[in-house]
């Protein structure tokens, strides 16, 4: 008889999840290691302006000399944050009104459901824009405005999956036993809706990379944080996508990566929760 493996030893034998999961845990440490490492890429730099990436200079400089790593490292910073912190907007939005609109129904359930029906169809970057705009350029607004319109896609995923777990036998059983609905709803139905979530949530976090950069390159990131959006930004604003690629290229690459690894360990996620049956 065939032995039935655990989500880990599961997610383990998924290299392309793997390959995602170590990719991300690279960019942790970076973001938290690396500023204890290298210097705050502030004021002016003793090095070559515009020197290309050498042994000197791994990443080259910028116009003011600046090292290009380090302005990368302190990227994976402010982009950590912002994908955390969407994400946890958005859990905190999405994981309760979903279950509550699976679970109980009703007019709450209608309700809820039409808010989520509506605030999918509104088009979320235009509006991103127009508040980045209004409120000002500030690392913790993208953040959170980012967080605030995902969480309908997030409430959606919670609700259908709240749906189909309410029925089984051991929740009818749970509410026969008198089981206080609170427990109910956070024990048993949200730890089993978890994976699906969670598979949400890695595309939260590519999500919010890709915007802050988006954002950042239009001028609306938060000048005093780097970003690696905001490093494109600059470089085309002063015309230097033509004579040093490297401040392109770095930056583009680091944002490649990052999102790349999400999709991955999402693609690890899903296809380990839900595996292909010949």
């Amino acid at each position: 008889m065939r032995k039935e493996r655990s989500f880990a030893q599961a997610m383990a034998s998924h290299r392309l999840g793997m390959i995602g999961l170590v990719g991300i845990t690279l960019v942790l440490l970076v973001g938290i290691l690396g500023p204890m490492l290298v210097p705050y890429p502030s004021g002016y730099n003793d090095a070559m302006p515009l020197a290309p990436p050498s042994a000197a200079h791994w990443l080259g400089t910028d116009s003011l000399g600046l090292e290009l790593f380090d302005q990368i490292v302190w990227g994976a910073r402010t982009s950590l944050f912002i994908s955390v912190t969407a994400v946890i907007v958005a859990s905190v939005i999405g994981l309760p009104l979903g279950l509550i609109s699976g679970y109980f129904g009703g007019r709450a359930g209608a309700l809820i459901d039409s808010v989520i029906e509506i605030a999918m169809t509104i088009p979320t970057l235009p509006l991103m824009i127009l508040i980045s705009a209004i409120v000002g350029p500030s690392t913790t607004t993208v953040a959170i405005v980012i967080g605030i319109f995902s969480w309908p896609t997030l409430a959606r995923i919670v609700r259908n999956s709240t749906l189909k777990l309410a029925s089984l036998p051991y929740i009818e059983a749970a509410v026969v036993l008198g089981i206080p609905r609170r427990t109910i709803m956070f024990k048993h139905i949200l730890i089993n809706a978890a994976g699906p979530a969670l598979v949400d949530l890695t595309i939260v976090m590519a999500t919010a990379v890709l915007t802050e950069a988006g954002l950042s390159y239009l001028g609306l990131g938060d000048p005093n944080a780097w970003s690696w959006g905001g490093i494109l930004q600059t470089a085309f604003k002063g015309g230097q996508q033509f004579n040093a690629w490297w401040l392109i290229v770095c930056p583009s690459l680091a944002i490649m990566f990052f999102v790349v690894s999400f999709n991955l360990l999402g693609l690890g996620i899903n296809e380990t929760l839900n595996p292909k049956r010949d």
